[in-house]
């Protein structure tokens, strides 16, 4: 084909494969904002500039737990040692309420210190390369994992284990991992006995999945909350938002509506405060 005919023709190539090529990736600017998600694909970072989240002070009947997070995240915002955490125990108790509270305090007394980083379950096998892409800021990152569990033949579990204790190159020095679950080691209770009953060497067979939740340095229980305590959770929510109702009233269809839902909860109270300030026609932010 002579030259003046096969140049056009070069030309429609490199365009169309020019279309069909990804868009080029975005930087990942921590800057932007004070929390992000991780989309896996394409990579990206997305910052959320209004986090759906509770304050610190509303959080009731788990002062320990607050106490424990609180003084292991500040110290990491400050350039300090600090453990990765597992917060674990019954839904609704107030696991991801506090890791989104506590990030806020932090950041509104010392502005922009700490960025929160969420990533969601099914994108933990590219948890590596986020790891590689937090690693690059200067800026202290809280990695956030909320709901986190394996099924049986899950295998994902060991790139987390990996990135937990870093690996050969160590975990990078301005991150932290926080996960919260509804299971104290991340699998079902049969899959566990499952494998000491089939295996020859049941420790063993056991040891590398229970072993998981060992490199968590530190461990928070959440357990369902007394009577006593969830009315204290209604009252700090109802004056907070002004809502206007006699007390034993207020208690009374706070007791109901638990009762209607199965259980009392931190989850529970707030499902019960939307419901009211609806009926009351009051705003809540």
């Amino acid at each position: 084909m002579p030259k003046h005919e096969l140049e056009p023709v070069l030309v429609r190539i490199a365009d169309a494969l020019d279309r069909l090529a990804p868009p080029a990736g975005k930087a990942h600017d921590l800057s932007v904002a004070d929390a992000f998600v991780w989309h896996s694909n394409p990579e990206i970072l997305e910052p959320i500039h209004k986090v759906n989240r509770i304050e610190l002070d509303l959080l009731q009947g788990i002062d320990q737990q607050i106490g424990i997070l609180r003084d292991n995240t500040e110290r990491f915002a400050n350039g300090f040692p600090a453990n990765n955490a597992l917060l674990w125990g019954a839904r609704g108790t107030g696991k991801s309420s506090l890791v989104k509270a506590i990030h806020a305090k932090i950041n509104e007394n010392n502005k922009n210190t700490l960025a929160l980083v969420e990533i969601h379950r099914e994108d933990i096998p590219t948890l590596p390369r986020l790891l590689h892409v937090l690693a690059q800021t200067d800026r202290r990152c809280l990695l956030f994992c909320d709901d986190l569990s394996f099924e049986m033949e899950d295998a994902t579990f060991k790139s987390l284990k990996a990135v937990l204790e870093g690996g050969i190159e160590g975990r990078p020095e301005n991150i932290i991992f926080y996960a919260t679950s509804n299971r104290r080691h991340l699998m079902p209770r049969d899959m566990i006995e499952n494998e000491r009953s089939t295996a020859i060497h049941t420790a063993e067979a056991v040891e590398e999945k229970v072993s998981l939740s060992d490199r968590f340095g530190l461990w928070l229980g959440f357990h369902p909350v007394k009577q006593d305590t969830f009315f204290e959770i209604i009252d700090g929510y109802a004056k907070r938002y002004g809502l206007e109702m006699d007390q034993k009233q207020l208690h009374a269809e706070a007791l109901e509506w638990s009762m209607t839902r199965g259980s009392r909860s931190g989850r529970v109270a707030w499902q019960f405060i939307q419901d009211l300030a609806g009926r009351l026609g009051k705003h809540i932010d």
